[in-house]
């Protein structure tokens, strides 16, 4: 396998964790959305951390690419971190 194979595989799942969260959110009963302003944002986040927990368990054998895949999804939990902190001030 290339390097542009796994990589594209990583994404792939780490982003259908994410749509498979965002969905789960999307149909909460609507009072639940209601007391939560960003139950959308709070799923990814946990579905990342999901995610990083899944690659801390993988084998170390994958060439360095567990590595830097854990590392993308280290800076995407800040970025949504960030993006729920941004909307609670605005």
């Amino acid at each position: 396998m290339t390097l542009a194979t796994i990589s594209r595989r990583t994404v792939f799942w780490l982003l259908s964790g994410i749509a498979i969260g965002l969905t789960i959110a999307a149909f909460r009963p609507v009072g639940a959305a209601a007391v939560d302003p960003q139950p959308h944002m709070k799923m990814a986040l946990e579905t990342l951390r999901s995610a990083q927990a899944h690659l801390a368990l993988a084998t170390a054998d994958k060439g360095g690419h567990r590595v830097k895949a854990e590392e993308h999804v280290k800076m995407a939990i800040a970025e949504v971190e960030e993006g729920i902190k941004f909307d609670n001030r605005h």
